[in-house]
């Protein structure tokens, strides 16, 4: 059964994303503590300690509401909304389910009313992108890896903190994950980031849903 969308985790992170935008950067916004205990419930903050007042993880919260304040950043506000949709070959929505380019490809669409190829090797090809190196990530960057012995084969949405949100395989459901866990660090493949809104628009039209390329069947256990 399909998984209702999580509008707590998007207002809060609108209200977070707004506190900060309001409040300059500096002085944490008042009813932080919740949107960083959302965070944490939903992934995308580890909880780097259990004692004091989690000032680590607020710290965080802060940096990712900071960071949504501008418009493709609000791909990842976009995003956190699907967690816990099932994944489906060939699926590009919510009420039947994401493959991981259906996921990007909708995500892009619904948010900024842009269309990205269907198949991932070519949105990683796609008009109107440029490639990202790994350190310089910022939210909203597509992120792509080998899981199929094809240099593009599976791709994800950056959203910080070291994270990506992605529909990972069959079985599975649009969730979170640390790009520095083994499997993902050494199949990490590229990313890339819009030129801009214009110039994404011309993007390479989308393929036959039918040829979009699969990630890897099985992933460790022990993935957060």
């Amino acid at each position: 059964m399909t998984r209702q969308p999580v509008p707590r985790l998007r207002s809060a992170l609108l209200a977070l994303a707004c506190a900060c935008a309001a409040a300059g950067v500096q002085a944490a916004p008042e009813g932080q503590d919740l949107v960083a205990q959302l965070l944490i419930e939903r992934g995308v903050l580890e909880k780097r300690h259990t004692s004091g007042s989690n000032a680590v993880a607020i710290d965080s919260a802060a940096s990712i509401g900071r960071q949504v304040r501008d418009t493709t950043s609000g791909l990842v506000v976009s995003a956190m909304n699907f967690l816990g949709v099932p994944y489906k070959r060939g699926g590009d929505n919510s009420d039947d389910g994401f493959d991981c380019s259906g996921f990007t490809r909708h995500i892009y669409e619904s948010t900024l009313g842009l269309v990205l190829p269907r198949r991932v090797d070519d949105q990683a090809k796609a008009t109107g992108f440029s490639p990202v190196k790994k350190d310089e990530l910022q939210p909203g960057d597509l992120v792509f890896f080998n899981t199929l012995r094809r240099t593009f084969s599976h791709v994800g949405i950056y959203i910080g903190e070291g994270k990506f949100i992605h529909a990972p395989r069959t079985g599975g459901e649009v969730r979170v994950e640390s790009m520095g866990v083994k499997y993902w660090a050494k199949r990490f493949t590229g990313a890339r980031r819009a030129d801009s809104a214009a110039s994404l628009a011309t993007a390479t039209p989308a393929a036959t849903p039918a040829t979009v390329a699969e990630p890897a069947p099985a992933i460790p256990n022990d993935v957060p």
